[in-house]
């Protein structure tokens, strides 16, 4: 009897752990998603924290995590010659950001470890949660929001046109993660699932006024079949794009605004666009004059009116502030998140996670690169992704 049970493998707590957490986080994204997107930063990083126990660095996670740390350094550096000095701690970006890696990498190594039946089943929950999303947006859509303002009347009265505004863009969050979030449905029910995700974002989207969402929709679905078709070259080249796309962003500015009349593009753009034109063009003559190392973290801060916040282009801002070595990390980072994904046959997990990856690129252009509920929803895809894309049992529960 002893001997048998001797043999008998060990429960895997931390497994088990690490699955219900995630099965907590994949209930508690679409209701965030809807009600509170700026809650992601706390969600991502509450399950980083719980499950920091798992929290390992794999050979094959080595180059992305040794890139981010190296940015990390330099960014850090780059603060002395900031001319952006924040008066408190929730100001202090340098601060945040080096809370925010260990904690989103514990999130995703947390994915990794999780219990494979609980992992499926955090999916599923996604899965549900998310096409159920889709369908309250578009009940949002025929109501003009009415269950989001009915909600706020319980503890927050809103204004209609703000309540409207910002349904809209919780659609930015349904329309990021979608691709992957269907995938975790039963294989006949994947198709319905997603339809519902997709036809909720792009109702309400258009509704309310939110173009992003709309660009997502149709890049994603085109860089899934790319993936899928080439499931080599496929990830490859999405790195090479993306790593140009970081690199190049100045010099495409520079190019518009050179050859074409800039200021007539920018006077025919819708007013948030045109606004935005109005930062980029701001934004490259600051690059101009300190290409290498920039103007230091946050430093587009400073530089109003002409920039309000930041250049709302996550390229511009890097070359900004962290300069031609930060753009390079960022290329770098990018280049071996996309080529990670090469496969030798076709895989529906790596064709969803370059396509949630690639929207996460497109909607760079609205937010500031440091925005915290913006890397938490960049966390959330690698998260979504591992979950995903891992196979195989998990290590032995130790003795």
């Amino acid at each position: 009897m002893s001997a048998g049970l001797a043999e008998r493998p060990a429960r895997d707590w931390l497994g088990a752990w690490c699955g219900w957490v995630l099965i907590g986080a994949a209930a508690l994204t679409p209701v965030v998603g809807w009600l509170a997107p700026l809650g992601f930063s706390v969600l991502l990083a509450l399950v980083g924290l719980l499950c920091l126990p798992a929290a390992r660095i794999t050979d094959e996670a080595r180059p992305a995590a040794m890139i981010l740390f190296a940015a990390l350094i330099w960014a850090a550096v780059s603060t002395t010659w900031s001319p952006y000095h924040p008066t408190k701690p929730g100001n202090n970006t340098i601060l945040k950001l080096a809370f925010e890696l260990p904690l989103y990498w514990s999130a995703v190594a947390a994915a990794r470890r999780a219990d494979p039946a609980l992992r499926a089943r955090a999916m599923q929950v996604m899965a549900w949660g998310c096409a159920l999303f889709g369908l309250v947006l578009l009940e949002e859509t025929a109501t003009r929001a009415a269950a989001y303002k009915a909600l706020h009347v319980f503890y927050e009265p809103i204004r209609p046109d703000l309540a409207e505004s910002n349904v809209g863009h919780s659609t930015q969050v349904l329309g990021l993660i979608w691709p992957l979030a269907a995938l975790g449905g039963p294989n006949r029910l994947r198709p319905w699932l997603a339809l519902a995700m997709f036809a909720g974002t792009a109702a309400a989207a258009l509704t309310f006024g939110y173009d992003a969402p709309v660009l997502g929709l149709i890049l994603a679905p085109l860089v899934a079949l790319v993936v899928w078709r080439w499931p080599q070259g496929g990830p490859r080249l999405l790195a090479i794009t993306a790593a140009v796309l970081v690199l190049s962003m100045p010099l495409a500015v520079w190019a518009v605004r050179h050859f074409a009349d800039y200021e007539a593009l920018r006077r025919a753009a819708p007013k948030t666009d045109s606004m935005r034109m109005g930062y980029w063009s701001h934004a490259i003559d600051w690059i101009r004059l300190r290409p290498v190392r920039g103007w230091g973290l946050e430093a587009s801060r400073m530089f109003g009116p002409g920039i309000v916040l930041h250049p709302h282009n996550n390229p511009l801002q890097i070359w900004m502030e962290l300069g031609a070595i930060g753009a390079v990390t960022a290329a770098a980072f990018w280049g071996v998140a996309f080529s990670r994904l090469s496969r030798p046959n076709p895989s529906l997990a790596a064709a969803a996670t370059a396509a949630c990856a690639s929207v996460y690129l497109l909607f760079g252009v609205n937010f500031g690169v440091w925005q915290e509920w913006w890397l938490a929803l960049g966390a959330l895809i690698a998260v979504m992704a591992v979950m995903n894309l891992e196979s195989g049992p998990p290590p032995a529960a130790a003795p």
